[in-house]
């Protein structure tokens, strides 16, 4: 399969070099934003093995993506999860292998990760003193994810990065408490405004606060903005020189947040999203059986790329289809 990478490109000239792979739905936390009852089976468990993702994967290398990020649900809960980053670490042109963990398994199996080829790291912690932690996600778990990002920060990783959503108890008041965090150690926290989905509509209205409260208080604490890369996600960073690690805003309601979108979406079940907050997708698993080199799943995948709107609709409180995060892996 021979593909100019060029061919992943839409008709807005985005180009595409970011893939965001689920590999399950399922997901062990009650996050209140995202699963607040928790996630309850409602059908057979036919997630993509790890020789699909390998073949999945091999087709979007062919087009010029060379990141690749795990998620879910919690990608970790897979038995086989060594296996899929081993797949896809070992698959020419890819050279970013990401996951986004609750990091509730991470100490025990940091090292195993890291050696089947991870390399880079993101834990999501919504707070960091234990009662506000277990309220927002159902579970007593600081301890043991703070062992995880310990060991995470002593292992050779090119990127740890910590995922914290923004929301009104927790705003402006506990952003002191994240700057000292990062003070002595050299990760990223990045905050993520609440987004609406279709089953957090209530949720949302009682605890989504703007972005702009957290760049205020940048502003006035002198941390100041840094480019993005060209195969980074959608966070703005921002430095401070007296301190290791920066803090990032990802704030999908700000006006022009799609114009630099550099990443599609594939769910657990094989279809190609073209926004996380858009309608439908593009069935790609029946093509990852075919022996044809990957010719027709890579045809296919560049001609939905035609599909692919100019951005989402959030800020007229349409999120659509998307039922909660775990579904697709925000």
């Amino acid at each position: 399969m021979a593909f100019d990478g060029a061919r992943l490109a839409d008709g807005f000239g985005r180009r595409f070099r970011y893939l965001r792979l689920s590999v399950t739905e399922v997901c062990n936390f009650r996050c209140t934003y995202c699963l607040p009852d928790g996630w309850k089976r409602d059908g057979p468990l036919s997630f993509l093995t790890v020789e699909e993702i390998g073949r999945l994967v091999r087709a979007f290398s062919a087009m010029g993506v060379a990141k690749v990020r795990l998620t879910g649900g919690e990608p970790t809960v897979r038995r086989d999860f060594a296996d899929i980053v081993e797949t896809v670490s070992g698959t020419p042109g890819v050279d970013k292998v990401a996951v986004t963990t609750n990091g509730w398994n991470l100490s025990r199996f940091v090292s195993d990760w890291h050696a089947a080829g991870l390399t880079h790291l993101n834990i999501s912690l919504d707070a960091l003193d234990a009662e506000t932690f277990h309220r927002i996600t159902g579970k007593d778990k600081i301890r043991e994810v703070m062992a995880g990002l310990d060991a995470a920060l002593a292992t050779p990783f090119q990127a740890v990065k910590v995922n914290a959503v923004l929301l009104r108890e927790s705003a402006e008041a506990g952003f002191a408490d994240w700057a000292e965090f990062v003070r002595r150690r050299p990760l990223s926290v990045r905050f993520i405004e609440l987004m609406r989905t279709a089953d957090n509509a209530d949720y949302f209205a009682d605890h989504h606060v703007g972005g702009d409260v957290l760049r205020a208080w940048l502003a006035r604490e002198g941390w100041a903005p840094v480019a993005r890369t060209a195969d980074g996600g959608p966070a703005q960073e921002y430095r401070h020189p007296d301190f290791l690690g920066s803090i990032g805003l990802i704030a999908p309601y700000a006006p022009g947040f799609c114009d630099s979108c550099n990443r599609l979406r594939v769910t657990a079940r094989g279809k190609l999203r073209l926004c996380l907050f858009g309608e439908g997708g593009v069935e790609l698993r029946p093509l990852l059986g075919l022996d044809d080199n990957g010719e027709e799943l890579a045809h296919c995948i560049a001609a939905a790329l035609s599909g692919k709107p100019r951005a989402h609709q959030l800020a007229s409180s349409d999120p659509g289809d998307l039922g909660n995060l775990s579904q697709l892996g925000g």
